[in-house]
């Protein structure tokens, strides 16, 4: 069953156009991953879908409600989380109160207990840096941390932008492990990624973004096999 459903959208930064007529769908269950160059419309695309980005034609539909242009909060209330490039966690605020920004929502402190518990099932360390500051921590901590706020929402589909930015190798393999545990414990992924072969090694559906459009798309395992996606994106 499909969850999120992107037809034809046009998206502008003034008179230049980054999106020409983007059409990509995410079924439940799946983690659909969009690889592409710097400056391809992958970061755009989400920042549409999420209402961080005015469309200016086409269409997006969430779980069958057309939320186009919608404000980001509303977005987030009906279900969806977008972790942004660069994490934007607030540096000042400790690992709680980042993990608290992300319930906002919730009113319910049994509950918003039971999600920060949640939360430190997947990532640990965060458990035992609960009163560091966030500026303090290391990239790959933040990066954890900007995923566990936006669990606080208790999302149906996750929206992650370029997670493995800047983080080194070891640290990207533990995050690409946490999406993957995710997805098995029933979250929908939307992976926006660089890095295309993890991208694709974890991804059920990939699409390919040059200029603003779409250029191909298929299975994650065929992608990687294909030839021009290797020489792209791959050597």
């Amino acid at each position: 069953m499909s969850i999120l459903q992107v037809n034809n959208i046009e998206t502008f930064y003034g008179g230049i156009q980054a999106l020409r007529g983007i059409s990509i769908n995410v079924n439940q269950g799946e983690i659909v991953t969009l690889i592409g160059s710097n400056g391809a419309g992958k970061s755009t695309t989400l920042k549409s879908i999420s209402g961080l980005a005015k469309v200016k034609s086409g269409s997006i539909l969430y779980k069958d409600k057309a939320i186009t242009n919608k404000p980001a909060h509303t977005t987030t209330l009906l279900g969806m989380a977008h972790v942004p490039e660069g994490r934007k966690i607030f540096s000042t605020l400790t690992v709680k109160e980042n993990l608290l920004m992300g319930a906002f929502s919730v009113n319910k402190k049994n509950l918003i207990d039971q999600r920060m518990e949640m939360v430190f099932e997947y990532f640990p360390i965060l458990k035992s840096r609960i009163d560091q500051k966030g500026g303090t921590m290391s990239g790959g901590e933040q990066q954890m941390l900007a995923i566990g706020r936006a669990l606080m929402m208790n999302p149906e589909l996750l929206m992650l932008d370029e997670p493995s930015m800047g983080l080194a190798p070891i640290i990207v393999e533990q995050i690409f492990d946490i999406i993957t545990k995710l997805n098995k414990d029933g979250m929908t992924i939307l992976l926006v990624e660089q890095n295309a072969y993890q991208a694709l090694s974890i991804a059920h559906r990939g699409y390919v973004i040059q200029n603003g459009e779409i250029v191909l798309s298929g299975k994650g395992s065929d992608l990687i096999e294909n030839s021009e996606i290797r020489d792209a994106y791959l050597a």
